[in-house]
């Protein structure tokens, strides 16, 4: 086989090997439809436990896009926070979960049906974002919470980059998300929950950074940082104001965030 023939097969295989980017912008693809374990798990087991036991609500589903790469970011407060995103958002939500997980029988399967994605113990953040830049070029709404660890007070008070990167990498928008007393119900070092009400406001989408240059990161993780935690001042849900609640509005009259 001539040299230039060789060069040339060996040009075809490098370029087969190379990953594969999507023909249209993530935000024009079409989300992956929630598979039936999904379903089942979202209305017979996170239903009862967020609108029942925790007494919970939504405010702002209509600020959710609900085609295409989204990244939906939120503050941590407990373990509880990614099955009640997921269901009180309307689409699925994907979470980076550790790999161990996936090989846990009946777990695994569930988490996976549920759009979580594995993560090896150890990886680096440049793998663990690359992972997450594929989940929203198949057009995924991808969860990631700011300050990345559970806040004892449930705020955003150290918040990393990521999102923004994220955002930034796949040119699909942000959604800030405020949970509101989940680190009460099932905070940090509480072994069993306390069975307050748990609300869930939606902000409006923030567009993606300009670039991936740090200062232009920093900029959009300080406008989600500052629109959570206004979400968070606003309090519980009022009945009566659901509807119109909005991030930016004055607390409804009487909601009281510890009650």
């Amino acid at each position: 086989m001539s040299g230039s023939a060789s060069r040339a097969i060996g040009s075809v295989r490098r370029a087969l090997r190379r990953r594969r980017r999507p023909v249209e912008p993530p935000a024009l693809i079409s989300t992956p439809r929630p598979s039936l374990t999904y379903r089942l798990i979202s209305y017979l087991l996170v239903f009862p436990v967020y609108r029942l036991l925790f007494r919970g609500c939504t405010a702002g589903n209509g600020n959710v896009p609900l085609e295409g790469a989204l990244v939906v970011v939120a503050n941590h407060g407990s373990h509880l926070d990614p099955p009640l995103l997921g269901h009180a958002l309307g689409r699925p939500v994907a979470f980076m979960a550790k790999a161990e997980l996936f090989r846990v029988p009946l777990l695994g399967p569930i988490i996976r049906a549920c759009g979580a994605y594995p993560v090896a113990r150890g990886a680096s953040d440049r793998e663990a974002i690359r992972t997450a830049t594929d989940r929203l070029e198949q057009g995924w709404a991808t969860g990631v919470f700011l300050d990345g660890t559970r806040q004892a007070d449930g705020r955003v008070n150290d918040p990393q980059p990521g999102a923004a990167l994220l955002a930034a990498r796949a040119g699909a928008r942000l959604l800030p998300v405020a949970i509101i007393n989940s680190h009460r119900a099932l905070g940090t070092g509480r072994g069993w929950p306390r069975l307050v009400p748990v609300h869930i406001r939606i902000g409006t989408p923030i567009a993606p950074p300009l670039s991936r240059r740090r200062a232009d990161l920093d900029v959009v993780t300080r406008q989600v940082q500052e629109q959570i935690n206004r979400m968070l001042d606003e309090g519980l849900i009022a009945p009566g104001h659901r509807a119109a609640s909005r991030p930016g509005a004055l607390p409804p009259s009487g909601a009281d965030p510890d009650r």
